[in-house]
């Protein structure tokens, strides 16, 4: 049998960009027992949890919960609005949006993969890599379709793999200006709650998120947030769905139910966390990460390493991405962390396995949570004998005594 318990003492420092670490005032309310969901008290349940949603969304229109991870959310997307061989714009901004448009072509759509050419010569990393979603050519792009083949515009507002996010409105702008009926599709998985989004008032007709993130759930449900033209588009939709079918899950959703049986317990805790995030309110918690941002980009600055984000005006509020040196295994260096200091940091995903690693700051988080992982960072990058400029924690210290915070509710 596996150990599962071997942990070191103390509690873990889980400082990936999600699944993030979990409220205790979250897992006490998983823990709740089991109810009927059929029942009078569920249907209370379920028609919070979609109000809430809807709150944070920034949407007055439904958005449909799925038992499932992120990647079905995509799924459901998909399959809700498109028929087979339709064209879909998608634009690379790192892994996430690479695994969008891998599953497009597996469900039988021809994505068609957008994004700045080339590579970076200081780093030698792919320039689509380093930057956001960029509008003006979305916008010529379609400007070129004068038969209106594209269907559908698939773009990621966070993108987790590089720290990177994209400015959603200026998408909305470029599909208005080039005079084109795509929809506009967008991941925010790694976003919501922790980066301003506006799914009614940037013109988003589809928008998928999940759990783990910013709601600061355990992995293990997923959302599709719906505009009325993307339901109207779903009504003639060819591609096969049954389970991720938006229409049978919306019309039970009025009385407070689903059509299948849904993750009860999970759905106790996000009506948890949307009482902590609503409580707070967005505009605390979107400045509060943008904070957190900042501070840790002050450590990697005064370590004298770049951001796999080469754009000061899009670093993520969520994550950041810091390069290695040249020859130096970012991987190696998680593993010094990790089994020195208990300490977990993301991994380099797809192109940038081995040239950087990535530091959360988000959900259930503080200073000091942040102080003791940067810390962490500086020594196992001193351990595995990476030159650096200078004290990112000290950096860090001096901004975050520097300024104020805010706390997240607790219980």
């Amino acid at each position: 049998m596996i150990a599962l318990d071997n942990h070191p003492s103390g509690r873990h420092f889980l400082q990936i960009p999600g699944p993030s670490p979990v409220p205790d005032r979250i897992l006490r309310a998983i823990s709740l027992p089991t109810i009927d969901h059929r029942g009078p008290e569920f249907a209370t349940l379920g028609k919070k949890v979609i109000a809430g949603l809807q709150q944070v969304f920034q949407t007055r229109h439904p958005v449909v919960i799925y038992p499932a991870s992120g990647t079905g959310a995509w799924e459901a997307a998909l399959a809700n609005v498109m028929s087979p061989g339709d064209a879909v714009l998608m634009y690379e901004t790192g892994h996430f949006a690479t695994l969008w448009q891998r599953m497009a072509q597996r469900l039988g759509l021809e994505p068609e993969f957008l994004g700045l050419p080339g590579n970076d010569e200081a780093t030698g990393l792919p320039h689509s890599w380093r930057h956001g979603v960029q509008a003006d050519l979305i916008e010529e792009r379609l400007r070129k379709d004068s038969a209106h083949r594209i269907k559908a515009v698939c773009v990621v507002h966070n993108e987790t793999s590089t720290g990177v996010t994209s400015d959603i409105a200026a998408v909305r702008r470029a599909i208005d200006a080039a005079g084109h009926p795509a929809l506009l599709m967008v991941d925010t998985i790694s976003g919501l709650a922790s980066a301003d989004f506006r799914h009614d008032e940037w013109g988003v007709d589809v928008t998928v998120s999940g759990s783990q993130k910013g709601l600061m759930l355990p992995p293990g449900i997923s959302f599709n947030a719906l505009s009325p033209r993307a339901i109207e588009v779903s009504k003639t939709a060819l591609l096969p769905k049954a389970f991720w079918a938006w229409d049978e899950i919306v019309e039970m959703n009025k009385g407070g139910y689903w059509p299948y049986t849904p993750s009860t317990n999970l759905l106790y805790g996000l009506s948890e966390a949307l009482d902590m995030v609503l409580e707070q309110g967005l505009p605390v918690i979107f400045a509060r990460h943008q904070r957190w941002g900042e501070g840790v980009r002050a450590a990697v600055r005064a370590w004298g390493l770049p951001t796999q984000c080469a754009d000061e005006r899009v670093h993520s509020p969520v994550l950041t991405g810091v390069i290695t040196p040249q020859g130096v295994d970012a991987d190696a260096v998680r593993k010094v962390i990790h089994e020195r200091f208990d300490l977990s940091l993301g991994a380099g995903l797809g192109k940038l396995k081995g040239r950087m690693f990535r530091i959360g700051h988000l959900g259930d988080c503080n200073d000091l949570t942040l102080m003791a992982a940067l810390t962490g960072v500086e020594m196992g990058l001193k351990l595995s004998a990476v030159p650096l400029a200078g004290s990112g924690v000290l950096a860090a210290m001096d901004f975050f005594a520097s300024t104020a915070q805010s706390r997240l509710p607790r219980g």
